[in-house]
């Protein structure tokens, strides 16, 4: 099983229109309301792949419910620490030219005795897990060394995975991870450094090998994602495909890796999985995920190369 962390759930409202028009009338020509959250996502992501995932973290009283409901419709089952307030909201603007505009809301402010529930309910559920990801931004309240607090506590066979950047991730690996998932400008945010080779790349990911992960799984964007673990470095480009929306897909990546990771898939495979489901999630608009056939499609038509 797969056990996902949500620290900071989100209603994301997406929004398509002609062109975003900044301080004239924009007229709305598609609207779909997400309920998500980027462990939430992963955890999605596992279920489409015929996985088994359960998701954990923090919710809230006045709109969690319509959370558990999204889950339970993907078959993911699910427990929360809740909290007073509502669900955060993120407005996403797409335009023709498939541009994302975003406006992140600020969520509430999570007590000392939540956060300490939260730790001792992830202690409980990752002694029957066999991969556990945290990802995603924090709640107010919640100190960066939070990431490092919640894989203390994972039971010592648990596979361990961050998506995350800057101090949280480097509060993480003091714990020593299985697999962590930057893109560039989180590898580049994290390091303070700026890579524009791809040989500079690797050796940003060599530098959070060296800080405590085991293997770095480097996304790329459309340009497709490169995995190390020191010993072989992998390039996975990826296929040209009509982009409705980004939203999600360093999401629906990680949810392909984990499996993987999980089954015990060679480096290369993590990388073909997880380039063919990001690349599947930007082919749906306001979806936070992919489906399984567009999934295997683009699956059987990449290629990784080593370097």
């Amino acid at each position: 099983m797969i056990l996902t962390v949500c620290l900071n759930p989100c209603t994301d409202v997406t929004i398509e229109v002609d062109s975003l028009n900044i301080g004239k009338l924009n007229h709305v020509k598609n609207k779909t309301l997400s309920f998500t959250g980027a462990a939430l996502n992963v955890a999605i992501g596992v279920a489409r792949l015929k996985g088994q995932s359960y998701a954990t973290g923090f919710m809230y009283n006045e709109n969690g419910s319509l959370f558990e409901q999204a889950l339970d419709r993907e078959g993911v089952p699910s427990i929360f620490v809740w909290n007073k307030g509502r669900v955060r909201e993120n407005y996403k603007f797409i335009d023709n030219k498939s541009m994302l505009t975003e406006v992140n809301d600020v969520g509430e402010c999570i007590s000392e005795n939540k956060q300490a529930e939260l730790i001792d309910l992830v202690a409980g559920l990752s002694k029957t897990s066999d991969v556990m990801v945290v990802s995603g931004s924090l709640p107010q309240g919640v100190d960066s060394d939070y990431y490092s607090k919640l894989f203390g506590v994972a039971s010592p066979q648990t596979l361990k995975i961050a998506d995350t950047e800057g101090a949280k991730l480097l509060a993480a690996l003091k714990m020593g991870l299985d697999l962590v998932k930057p893109n560039k400008d989180e590898l580049q945010n994290t390091l303070q450094q700026e890579f524009k080779s791809r040989e500079d790349l690797l050796k940003g990911c060599y530098s959070l090998l060296d800080k405590g992960a085991k293997r770095v799984l480097l996304s790329l964007g459309k340009r497709g994602a490169i995995i190390t673990d020191g010993t072989k470095n992998y390039y996975c480009k990826s296929i040209n495909v009509a982009i409705n929306s980004t939203l999600g897909a360093g999401d629906g990546m990680l949810a392909a890796a984990a499996m993987r990771l999980e089954q015990g898939a060679p480096l290369d495979e993590i990388l073909r999985a997880g380039v063919a489901a990001g690349t599947a999630t930007v082919t749906t608009f306001g979806q936070i995920s992919f489906t399984k056939d567009k999934f295997d499609e683009i699956y059987a038509n990449i290629k990784v190369e080593e370097f």
